[in-house]
């Protein structure tokens, strides 16, 4: 195998970790709020000290292949996107950071008066970041696709939580603490989704060179 193809396996192999790592964050960040689980928020915390050396290192694997060996056409599309994923996780950790924040702050804070559930949320959102990273791996476009159309229903999701809250806290102002940290939750969680939905769409690119940013599920289907 020539160095360079070794390199490329490097950069994948490292994607790979740090893309699990996240997907990890992210489901105990949500475990953490509704297990109530202070442990688990823990260790969100910890793991970003690895998250971030990962970005790093891959940051620096990328920009010496593009500098040290000109790579063309599908080999460029690939480091580009190694470059573009890699800051779309380590943005992902930050969310589940965020979460975990807001979570440890609700647990100190009376029971709200109501039932809310991020479960479907969190599950689809987990869905997409896995479903993203696999259809890195395996170059497959066509998984790749089945992201973007998840997105959607996240937003209505998020909303419908927001929705409740504003409700709640116009009802009964003494809930406005804990709602708002509700409210920032399902905002990070949306926000995770996006970010799985970029890697998609660089997926696409980088396997059939077409960007479908800003594009109708139309357009890319």
């Amino acid at each position: 195998m020539r160095r360079f193809d070794e390199e490329l396996n490097t950069l994948s192999e490292a994607l790979q970790e740090m893309g699990s790592l996240v997907a990890q964050s992210i489901h105990r960040s949500v475990l953490s709020l509704v297990e109530k689980n202070e442990d688990y928020a823990h260790q969100v915390v910890r793991d970003e000290a690895r998250i971030n050396q990962l970005e790093i290192q891959i940051d620096d694997l990328a920009t010496t292949l593009i500098a040290r060996e000109s790579p063309v056409a599908g080999d460029m599309r690939f480091v580009v996107v190694a470059i573009k994923i890699n800051t779309d996780l380590e943005r992902m950790g930050d969310m589940a950071v965020g979460i975990v924040e807001r979570s440890l702050a609700a647990l100190r804070q009376p029971e709200l008066p109501m039932n809310v559930s991020f479960t479907e949320m969190a599950n689809l959102v987990e869905s997409m970041v896995l479903t993203s990273l696999d259809a890195f791996v395996k170059r497959d476009p066509q998984l790749a696709r089945t992201v973007l159309t998840s997105d959607d229903a996240v937003d209505k999701l998020r909303n419908l939580i927001t929705r409740q809250m504003i409700e709640l806290m116009k009802r009964d102002p003494s809930t406005v603490e804990r709602a708002v940290d509700y409210i920032l939750i399902a905002r990070r969680l949306e926000r995770i989704a996006d970010h799985a939905t970029n890697v998609a769409e660089d997926v696409i690119f980088m396997v059939k060179g077409v960007d479908v940013r800003h594009r109708t599920q139309v357009d890319i289907g």
